[in-house]
């Protein structure tokens, strides 16, 4: 008996199936390739009941039912106190993200969206493509010396990590000098966003949230004391004005905004180009027709996006009792969101686990509905720009091994290593 509309739970056995899929993804075979266990999961159902009584979404369209529908929020601060057992909301770190935009819902989510509009619309690109530009340019410079000097480089911490963080530094006027303590408690900070961290990961993301609230807080009060030509500057003036004589509440959102549009954009983005360069060039003949067709630079982007998602899972809540997939499920039930295991449907994307770039296929790696990813488009032009420069500059560039991965993480994806040479 699978747990498709079986809202007490799977048999045993099935149990058994999640929690031994569950384990495989987090070893490192696992996580070089997690398509079987996305295989694995979808096939016990669109719905698959989860040993901690939340339920895993797998197919494409239940995925994105969820995403679009407004029978579903994210679980925000009075769903937590909803909680039997709140305890596991009150840690710090998870009280800091849940104060973000990513964590809220209607009415102050749409106020926040509203006000931001599209911070990175085409216009807003074109005008920051001479910084990425030369931020790229510096980045492959640096990847060359290395290259010649030990014939071999990783890419993540010389190109990859790098690029995300200094080109939102250059966005909201953040100097290089802090750049690398920004990835340090950005990774730190991250655990916080597991599904089950340990109580070790829980103290490190505790101590990275009291650094960034240090850092983002000194950063917003000197940008008020010495107002620039930046997006920050733009924030204090908007939220200041909007909240008129509730300094303090002014202070919360314009911290939040800024400190989680900071953090949001690295991991994920640092994951798609080290995934979308490794695609590139693993393959001799692709590289070179990329190379010859660079129109179709896009299309790789994508179906890397599709094929090797840098989030795993996101978790949301039922608005009300509801009814998904011919599932049953009562208010307030969790439900995760399997990104992967969407991508691979293949009812929405035939033959899933062959990676074609003229797929034209589908997924949903960047969300969809009222929290569609803000940095989508900012992501997609980073790693576009550096994969042309990539493909043009080293012809023979390719990856010395398979990447090393954070065999930790369940919810968002970190690469940690990727050596590549020529």
């Amino acid at each position: 008996m699978t747990a498709v509309g079986d809202i007490s739970g799977p048999a045993i056995s099935d149990r058994r199936a999640v929690v031994s899929l569950l384990r495989h993804l987090r070893s490192p075979e696992g996580q070089a390739d997690p398509l079987p266990v996305w295989e694995g999961l979808r096939s016990m159902g669109d719905v698959v009941r989860a040993p901690w009584g939340a339920y895993f979404v797998t197919s494409f369209e239940a995925c994105s039912q969820v995403l679009r529908s407004r029978n579903w929020l994210v679980p925000d601060f009075a769903w937590q106190e909803r909680q039997p057992d709140p305890r596991r909301w009150q840690e710090l770190a998870t009280q800091e993200l849940t104060g973000t935009l990513s964590r809220i819902n209607a009415p102050s989510h749409t106020c926040q969206r509203r006000a931001l509009g599209n911070p990175f619309d085409r216009t807003t690109l074109e005008g920051l493509r001479p910084a990425i530009a030369h931020i790229v340019t510096g980045l492959l410079d640096d990847l060359e010396e290395r290259l010649r000097a030990d014939g071999e480089a990783d890419f993540v911490e010389t190109v990859a990590e790098l690029l995300p963080v200094r080109t939102v530094g250059e966005w909201l006027g953040i100097p290089e000098e802090h750049h690398a303590y920004i990835l340090d408690f950005a990774h730190r900070q991250a655990y916080a966003q597991e599904l089950f961290p340990s109580k070790e990961q829980l103290a490190q993301a505790g101590k990275a949230t009291l650094e960034m609230r240090a850092f983002f807080g000194e950063l917003i009060r000197e940008r008020r004391a010495r107002p620039g030509n930046d997006v920050l500057t733009g924030w204090i003036h908007h939220w200041d004005a909007h909240y008129g004589d509730d300094p303090e509440a002014a202070a919360r959102v314009i911290y939040h905004l800024t400190m989680f549009i900071t953090i949001a954009s690295l991991e994920t983005s640092a994951v798609l180009l080290t995934n979308a360069v490794r695609f590139a060039t693993e393959e001799p003949a692709r590289a070179e027709w990329l190379r010859a067709h660079p129109e179709h630079i896009d299309d790789l982007i994508e179906e890397t996006l599709r094929y090797d998602p840098p989030v795993w899972l996101n978790s949301h809540v039922a608005a009300d009792d509801t009814i998904l997939a011919g599932t049953p499920l009562a208010k307030d039930t969790t439900v995760h969101i399997l990104y992967g295991a969407a991508a691979h449907d293949p009812r929405r994307n035939p033959d899933p686990h062959v990676f074609d770039i003229l797929r034209d296929g589908g997924h949903i790696t960047f969300g969809s509905g009222p929290h569609y990813c803000l940095g989508a488009p900012l992501a997609r032009f980073e790693a576009r720009e550096a994969i042309a420069r990539i493909l043009e500059r080293f012809p023979t560039l390719r990856p010395a091994g398979p990447p090393s991965y954070d065999n930790s993480r369940l919810v968002f994806r970190r690469i940690t290593s990727l050596k590549v040479t020529v």
